[in-house]
């Protein structure tokens, strides 16, 4: 019998489930803190209480504090930018393609010096290791603790960021530090960027996780801790403390994942209706379709493992107003402060919420309250609500035949039971909490990305995949359990020697789960 309780922290609600093999024994929807610590604690200790005397395995949490972090440009970390590459790449310093707002808070210091790799894996020059440690004491002097490391086709050949980190390692004692080759791809502006978010992010990281920790402690759960990731698995608490920006997108994928667990359908478009806005994706073989374009975080340009979404402002505390006639929804939102602003609850601003209590699909708050609405003006809201939602589908959709559409969330009462390009709407039992369902059935992956020359096809695609499952044990799984799901190879005609880029993907269950 495998117990797991599965927590998701949302921009409204924080919500909570206790899941015995695949039954929901316990679910629980908390309004989300401003201090989002609180709200998790609360959650906990109300599945704790429904869980008895019997332990759970492990708990799993989901958190949009990460990406909050970045697009609301708060508790970020100044960031030292050491960049591998001269006399390459001069004309494009880091943060040269960021939010000017954003870069004034994360940049600390920029350093650029000899080495890096050319695109066959010949090194542009030797690395200057003095230029290293300068650039190491001099961020040491101006209190800087969060360094990136980037270098100029580092996913062929890491050694450089490898050499770098470890000089720094001497001249910047516990000073935290981020290899881009750890977490991008080919494309030396957006993978950098990716390890300058990360790198930013440390502090924030370690003290959330930390956290989160002590809140299991003090609802008196003793189970491994595991953070939900952008592909729908989950890593062990700490290594997710050394990679937040694994975890930014992993509110909508845990939605996903929930959904094709509650209904049993694996191929299908989900809606997930929070309280601010309401994210589209698609479900090939039970996970989340992965995006293949540049993804931008909080203005920032990124390539790297994240869900392929479309966000739109609409959730169930959206802003319902006439402008210029017409009823407009969004983007704005009350969030959290849904049972204090909306009028339901007495306050003073018109929501989606309100509309849904008017028209009889939601029993919340007081309906007396929104008894003067015209009925013409709530018809108007829901069909302008479902025009939103039928656009994004049609927008998402890769082919003509209409799809299964899986509709989940709070905020799933806007979705109408009919929707062109759907062949059906599928509203599964605890659709309210299905991002903490999918917290709770996450398994643990690994995955590799890398260039390999001089070996056969199948040699580097085994050791792409030895690659994978490498990352996957480290990150908290079962070796005997992994599982090959996704493996591609592209021959890359401009190298010598054969090259062949091989991406690898590896599942299993949780070590002793």
């Amino acid at each position: 019998m495998k117990r797991r309780i599965g927590i998701d922290v949302g921009g409204t609600n924080t919500d909570a489930v206790l899941l015995q093999d695949d039954r929901v024994l316990h679910a629980v929807k908390t309004p989300t803190t401003a201090d989002v610590l609180t709200g998790v604690r609360l959650a906990l200790e109300s599945a704790a209480h429904a869980m008895g005397d019997d332990p759970v395995q492990a708990v799993m949490i989901g958190t949009t504090h990460f990406v909050n972090a970045v697009v609301q440009r708060r508790d970020l970390a100044p960031v030292g930018a050491l960049r591998i590459g001269l006399p390459a790449s001069a004309s494009l310093p880091p943060f040269c393609d960021w939010p000017a707002d954003l870069a004034a808070i994360v940049r600390g210091q920029v350093h650029m010096i000899e080495g890096g790799h050319d695109y066959d894996g010949r090194p542009i020059m030797p690395l200057d290791e003095r230029a290293v440690a300068a650039a190491g004491r001099a961020m040491a002097a101006a209190g800087i603790s969060c360094v990136a490391i980037s270098s100029i086709f580092s996913p062929l050949d890491p050694a450089m960021e490898d050499r770098a980190a470890e000089i720094l390692h001497t001249e910047m004692p516990g000073a935290s530090i981020t290899l881009s080759h750890d977490l991008g791809r080919i494309g030396l502006l957006e993978r950098e960027n990716v390890a300058l978010l990360n790198a930013c992010l440390a502090p924030l990281a370690h003290h959330t996780v930390q956290a989160f920790g002590e809140a299991l402690r003090q609802a008196g759960i003793a189970a491994p801790l595991f953070i939900t990731q952008n592909d729908g698995t989950v890593i062990r608490a700490e290594l997710a403390a050394r990679f937040p920006v694994l975890s930014f997108a992993s509110g909508p994928t845990n939605s996903m994942r929930g959904a094709a667990f509650l209904t049993g359908l694996k191929d299908a478009l989900v809606v997930d209706v929070g309280g601010t806005t309401s994210d589209v994706g698609a479900l090939k073989a039970g996970f989340p379709r992965e995006a293949n374009a540049i993804v931008h975080v909080g203005g920032v340009r990124t390539l790297f493992r994240m869900p392929d979404l479309l966000s739109i402002g609409l959730g169930g505390g959206s802003h319902v107003e006439l402008r210029d006639g017409r009823v407009a929804i969004g983007p704005r939102s009350v969030g959290f402060r849904l049972p204090e602003l909306a009028r339901i609850f007495g306050g003073p601003q018109l929501t989606t919420s309100d509309i849904a209590v008017h028209a009889g699909l939601l029993s919340l708050g007081d309906a007396s309250r929104v008894a003067d609405i015209a009925q013409d003006f709530t018809r108007d809201t829901l069909a302008e609500a479902a025009r939103m939602l039928e656009e994004a589908v049609d927008r998402m959709k890769t082919e003509a035949a209409e799809v299964p559409l899986l509709a989940v969330g709070g905020g799933a009462f806007l979705v109408p039971d009919r929707l062109p390009g759907a062949s059906k709407v599928v509203r599964p039992a605890h659709a309210a909490v299905a991002n903490a369902v999918g917290a709770a059935i996450a398994q643990v992956s690994g995955e590799a990305d890398q260039v390999f020359q001089g070996l056969t096809r199948a040699e580097a695609m085994a050791a792409a995949e030895r690659i994978a499952c490498n990352r996957a044990v480290e990150a908290g799984a079962d070796a005997a359990t992994l599982a090959l799901v996704d493996i591609e190879d592209l021959p890359i005609a401009y190298l010598p020697g054969g090259a062949l880029r091989v991406r690898a993907r590896v599942v299993g269950e949780i070590a002793g789960g």
